[in-house]
Parts: C-alpha cells; sequence; structure tokens
C-alpha cells in the first residue's frame, strides 16, 4: 500500500509539472501534444487518453487561474483510477518485495558473505513457484526466472520485450561521471557486437601459443619455489596478466601488477553497499575505477600515436579494433567510451576464468580418479610435442575428457550468479505478467543442481557432458541462444591451457577439507585453496 501511495505521489508531481509548464509558461502547441504523448504512455485504453486531453483543454479555456489547482485534484483521482484498472487485471508474480527501498538486498548480500546464495534462490523457489517469482534487489523490483524453459524464454525473449541492464551502483565504478546518464542500449549493443567481431575463432586460435607461454612462465615462477600455494590469488595473476595482453598488449609486469591492484579494489565495490562517503568499500572502487580509466587512456594516447604513424608494429588487439572501429554515424568512438569498454572487458575477461580454474583445481584435488584420467589426456599431448614446441588447436581439440571435467565443475560450482535484464514492453510469463520498467534475473542455481535436470546433482561426474550432454538451457554457465557470453571460447581455452601445464606438472592436496565459500561477482574460497604441490619426478 505504501508502495503504491508512492507511485501515485510521483506520477501525480510529474504529470502536475508537465502541465504546469503547459499553462503558465505558454508553452507551444508541439510541447502541449508531448505532454499528451507522456501522458498516454501509463494509460491503459484510448479512453484515458481522451479523458486526459478533455481535461487540460477545459481546463485551458475556463478556468486559466486555477488550472493548477484543479489538475492537480484530477490527477491525483485519475491516477488512481487508471493504476488501479491497469494493476488489478494483471496477474504479478508470487513471492515477496521485502523492505521499503532496500528490499531483499540485505538478505541477498549475507548470502552471497555465506556462500549460500544458492540456497536464497532455492527457498523462494519452493516456497513461491518453480517457474518464477518476484523479489527486490538493489531498489528495484525485479523477478527471478527459473527452471530451462524460463531460461529459453529470456534468452529469446530479449530483443523484444527486454534490454540489458546493469545495478547503477555497477555504472558508476565502471563508468566516467559523463559518460554514466548517457548510457543507452545502442552502446551496449554496440560493444557486444564489436566483442563478437574481435573474438573470431581464428584470432583466439592464435593466441593459443601466447596462453601457453604464458602458462608455462607462471607456473615455473610463481609455483615451484614453494610446498604450499594458494589456488585462487595466484590463478588471478595468471588470467589478469593473460587479458591485459589480449586486451591490451600489455605486457610489463609493474604495469599489470599496478592494474591488479585497482582491479582486486573494484571487484571488492562491484556488489558492495552504494554508499559513496570517503572510507566505504564503494567509494574506494570508484577512485579505483578513476584511475583505471586514466590509466587506460594513456594507454590509447599511446595506441593512437603508433597508428597515426604507421609503422606497421602496431598490436592488433582489442584497444586497436576499438580505435578503429566508426560508430553509427561514422565517427570514432569516443576515447573514455573505448576505456569503459576495456575495463569491462577485463574484469569479465578474468574474473570469472579464475574462479573456474580454481574450482577445476579444487575437484581434482578431491577426485584422483577424475585427475588419474585428465593426466593421461595431458599427457600423451605432451609426449607428442617437441621440448619448445607450444600448444596449438589441434592440440585443444583432443582435450574432449579434460573439458568434461571443467564442464562438471562449472555445474557445480558456476563462475557466474546470471545476468540481468530491464523490461522494455510488459509481457507474460508461465500466466504472470512482467511490467514494464522491472528488471528481471536468470541464474543457473535454478538448474545445475536440480534432480529435475540432473541425475543425482550433487556427484561428480563428467560424464554427464558425453554425447549430446544435458537437454536444452539446463546447463547455462555462459548463458545461451543468442545471449550466449561472446567470450565462451576464450575462456575454453585459457581453462585447457592452464590445465594442460598444471596437471603435467603437478598433483597436489587440499591443505583443507572443508573449505567455505563466498561470493563477489564469482565464487571465492574464503581461504583462497590453499595447497600442497607435488611437482612430477618427470619435470
Amino acid at each position: 500500500m505504501v508502495e503504491q501511495k508512492l507511485y501515485f505521489l510521483a506520477l501525480q508531481l510529474q504529470n502536475y509539472f508537465l502541465l504546469y509548464m503547459v499553462v503558465e509558461r505558454g508553452a507551444n502547441m508541439q510541447i502541449f501534444i508531448k505532454v499528451i504523448a507522456k501522458l498516454a504512455r501509463a494509460c491503459p485504453s484510448p479512453f484515458h487518453v481522451l479523458l486526459i486531453a478533455v481535461i487540460v483543454e477545459v481546463g485551458m479555456n475556463f478556468f486559466p487561474n486555477l488550472l493548477h489547482l484543479v489538475i492537480l485534484c484530477i490527477s491525483v483521482s485519475l491516477i488512481f483510477l487508471i493504476y488501479k484498472q491497469k494493476y488489478n487485471h494483471a496477474k504479478l508474480p508470487p513471492g515477496k518485495k521485502g523492505w521499503p527501498v532496500i528490499g531483499e538486498t540485505l538478505e541477498f548480500a549475507t548470502a552471497r558473505r555465506r556462500g549460500t546464495q544458492e540456497i536464497f534462490f532455492n527457498d523462494r523457489m519452493r516456497k513461491y513457484s518453480q517457474d518464477l517469482f518476484k523479489t527486490s534487489l538493489f531498489g528495484e523490483n525485479m523477478v527471478v526466472f527459473c527452471g530451462a524453459s524460463a531460461n529459453k524464454s529470456l534468452f529469446y525473449n530479449d530483443k523484444k520485450n527486454l534490454s540489458t541492464w546493469w545495478p547503477r551502483s555497477m555504472l558508476k565504478i565502471i563508468s566516467s561521471p559523463e559518460l554514466l546518464e548517457n548510457v543507452a542500449q545502442k552502446d551496449f549493443a554496440q560493444m557486444r557486437r564489436s566483442v563478437v567481431e574481435f573474438l573470431k575463432p581464428e584470432a583466439l586460435q592464435r593466441f593459443i601459443p601466447i596462453m601457453d607461454s604464458m602458462a608455462k612462465e607462471h607456473l615455473e615462477t610463481e609455483w615451484p619455489p614453494y610446498r604450499k600455494v594458494k589456488v585462487y590469488p595466484l590463478s588471478m595473476k595468471y588470467t589478469f596478466a593473460l587479458a591485459c595482453r589480449f586486451f591490451l598488449s600489455v605486457t610489463n609486469h609493474n604495469y599489470v601488477t599496478k592494474f591488479a591492484d585497482h582491479f582486486a579494489i573494484i571487484m571488492h565495490g562491484l556488489l558492495s553497499v552504494p554508499i559513496n562517503i570517503p572510507g566505504t568499500t564503494f567509494n574506494r572502487a570508484i577512485r579505483a575505477g578513476k584511475v583505471i580509466r586514466q590509466e587506460i587512456l594513456e594507454v590509447i594516447k599511446q595506441r593512437k600515436k603508433e597508428l597515426s604513424e604507421n609503422n606497421g608494429t602496431v598490436a592488433r588487439d582489442f584497444l586497436t579494433h576499438s580505435l578503429l572501429e566508426l560508430d553509427e554515424n561514422g565517427k570514432a568512438i569516443n576515447e573514455m567510451v573505448i576505456a569503459s569498454r576495456i575495463m569491462s572487458l577485463l574484469i569479465a575477461g578474468h574474473d570469472s576464468t579464475n574462479s573456474a580454474i580454481t574450482f577445476v583445481l579444487k575437484y581434482l584435488a578431491e577426485f584422483p580418479h577424475v585427475y588419474s584420467e585428465v593426466f593421461k589426456e595431458q599427457m600423451e599431448i605432451a609426449i607428442s610435442k617437441g621440448p619448445n614446441d607450444l600448444l596449438n588447436w589441434d592440440d585443444i581439440k583432443k582435450m574432449k575428457y579434460s573439458w568434461n571435467v571443467a564442464l562438471e565443475s562449472m555445474r557445480l560450482t558456476p563462475p557466474t550468479q546470471g545476468t540481468f535484464r530491464e523490461v522494455v514492453n510488459d509481457f507474460t510469463y508461465a500466466n504472470f505478467t512482467i511490467p514494464k520498467g522491472w528488471k528481471t534475473f536468470w541464474t543457473p542455481y535454478s538448474t545445475h543442481k536440480n534432480p529435475k535436470y540432473f541425475q543425482d546433482p550433487e556427484k561428480f561426474n563428467p560424464s554427464r557432458f558425453e554425447g549430446n550432454g544435458p537437454e536444452p538451457y539446463t546447463f547455462v554457465p555462459f548463458g545461451g541462444g543468442p545471449r550466449m557470453c561472446p567470450g565462451r571460447e576464450y575462456a575454453r581455452l585459457e581453462i585447457l591451457v592452464f590445465m594442460h601445464n598444471m596437471v603435467t606438472r603437478f598433483k597436489w592436496e587440499k591443505a583443507i577439507l572443508d573449505e567455505k565459500l563466498s561470493f563477489n561477482i564469482s565464487p571465492i574460497p574464503v581461504n583462497g585453496l590453499p595447497i600442497y604441490l607435488k611437482p612430477h619426478s618427470h619435470k
């Protein structure tokens, strides 16, 4: 009831202000028509549009001195009737929104911190519906879609009724202030097209030897001197350095380390409480984002100089690709837009992949028979290579069992929580109405351990992915359909290359048998997954 009153008040004030501008400020007929059109968008039928137009016209002709008072009174009554009629006929999804304004955000944050967000979703599925439920997160009315059919509906419904959306607090960290107010759907779409174009299979295949050489160097310098290491932070070094190399051609160790330190602050703040005062996690993340953007702008400046000199040695990375790309008007893309894009790619290009690698190593330690099969497959590849040969595309194609292991690891511990969308048109699903302006969320937790889709869902069983694998839209660590993550193949190559180098060099055991998890953007072992290394004798 309180929420409805706030809705009425907001619309009343907005409509009254617009009408006041028409009457008191002598606005022309063009503005008057825009006002009527704006009011009409909230109306459920042509009758109400006509009614509003008549009210305004009568008021302007007969009550010019009292119009603002008349309109105020009529607005309250009319908006109430419209809202009541519209939403009495709408059947909203079951669920609860929690507290005013904050909704269930605190419960969700607590579940993430405790590593129990899977329970957050499953409890509501059991209580409300196996198809979908409503909640309120990040100050937004939200519908969580659940199950394979819901996943398919969202993946293929995207362009018609849904658009890309991220919490504003996250955009404040990633984007510059001058761009924040002008972020449009076409910007997200253009970025996706650019990434898809850049991550073509032929480009990724040429990058495999670089991945391999960087993995070898990383394991030789960062791991062997120690008997006990923490997987998560070490793997983070590798995935982040690789992302810097791939997207920016930045290889200087000190520069990469400087980048990584600031990105660690950003990652902690992306889903923090958005209170922007000095000393808060959110404030530190915003300041770190500003530093990173300035650093990227310096790289952009240098790259543009190299391009202008046209000396034939310019790196063909995503930065160069973006600088040569033109927008829909045939103009070069704004440098700050490029910097924000690259920030997003560096986050996506290392965080989820690092989480995936970490948990692959966790499960290989827990299941020796699985490790043995992976070791056998990878050693056959290693033996076929010369002493200085690097991995290539043909080698990757032979890693079938290893990839099944990685897929099963991502089924049990998905590297991403899911993604948001914004509803741009009312639509129905499972006989429920999803109103325009609400947000949607899909999550792999509704299917990955659901016994409806996976037999013995808690069991680690890579053979699930043999043959045709799981049913469509049940295994969704990378999304699906037209919304499949464009970086899926990049992640696959990175994971397999690291697995090859790790298992051919080491065997390992977990130092903490029952380590807890927490979640930021991706799942994280709370102690970083410490392991005891056992180098192979042939190394």
